[in-house]
């Protein structure tokens, strides 16, 4: 993956700031929400920032086509390489309408089914997460400072640091949570989720609800080259080769742990 390249990660992360900054010229004023034929939410934000990323990515040397949640019906399929853009122009829509902060840009370069590349941008905590295969992860912060991330290591006996869905919790995650023991519970929207636990801030994210491709493979990225996991809850890592089905299986975010999560949710 020779294309792999510091380069080409700065130039995704500069769409991504450019489309964050989009998004908050329309979070700072009245905005028209309408709703998708699944009842969730769609804002002009969305629009904007997916127009703009999909003329950015599509002007790169680097020219593989783009499957982003407002184009599905564009998308015809990765390169014969098995590689294409996956792109939430707006994560976390449901956070914009409440002004909360917590929603984020997300564009990953998937290749056989592996995120290799992944950009989560937080335009109103101005705040990036990058990372690329055999570059590494790294959190830039709101002062412009660039840190390489690692996932935590949890210690046996230790309160377990459990992030959960701030607008998706349900009775799947209590029930887990019952028999995980001591533990803290912190409440996050959009793919800052997977974020927590790649910078080493949270132990484990358990996803007991639905998402879909385009919400988790840039943070995907981001939570590997940080040294954690992202499996399905039969262990298998989660994949993104079947375009035809959108929707993820529920899944595990995990730093390090010795803990038997299947056997914890059989």
């Amino acid at each position: 993956m020779t294309y792999l390249t510091n380069d080409l990660l700065a130039q995704v992360e500069a769409i991504a700031r450019d489309a964050g900054a989009a998004i908050m010229a329309i979070y700072g004023r009245e905005f028209s929400i309408d709703e998708k034929a699944d009842k969730s939410p769609l804002t002009e934000a969305d629009a904007a920032a997916h127009q703009l990323i999909a003329e950015r990515l599509s002007a790169l040397p680097l020219q593989l086509p783009i499957l982003s949640e407002e184009d599905t019906d564009g998308f015809a399929g990765a390169d014969p390489q098995g590689r294409y853009w996956l792109v939430d122009p707006l994560d976390g829509t449901k956070e914009f309408i409440k002004r909360n902060g917590e929603f984020t840009v997300n564009i990953a370069l998937i290749e056989q089914g592996k995120s290799v590349l992944g950009v989560v941008y937080a335009p109103a905590l101005a705040v990036a997460y990058v990372a690329a295969a055999g570059i590494g992860a790294f959190k830039i912060d709101s002062e412009g400072r660039r840190q390489a991330i690692r996932v935590a290591e949890h210690v046996p006996g230790d309160t377990w640091r459990i992030v959960g869905s701030r607008s998706h919790a349900g009775d799947s995650l209590q029930q887990l949570l019952d028999k995980l023991g001591a533990h803290e519970l912190v409440a996050m929207g959009s793919s800052l989720k997977l974020c927590l636990v790649a910078e080493g801030a949270a132990d484990a994210y358990p996803r007991l609800g639905p998402t879909s491709l385009w919400d988790t493979a840039a943070a995907h990225c981001v939570v590997e080259q940080a040294g954690g996991t992202v499996v399905r809850l039969d262990g298998l890592p989660l994949n993104y080769a079947d375009t035809r089905q959108v929707l993820n299986p529920f899944f595990l975010v995990l730093g390090k742990n010795e803990l038997d999560w299947p056997a914890l949710l059989a």
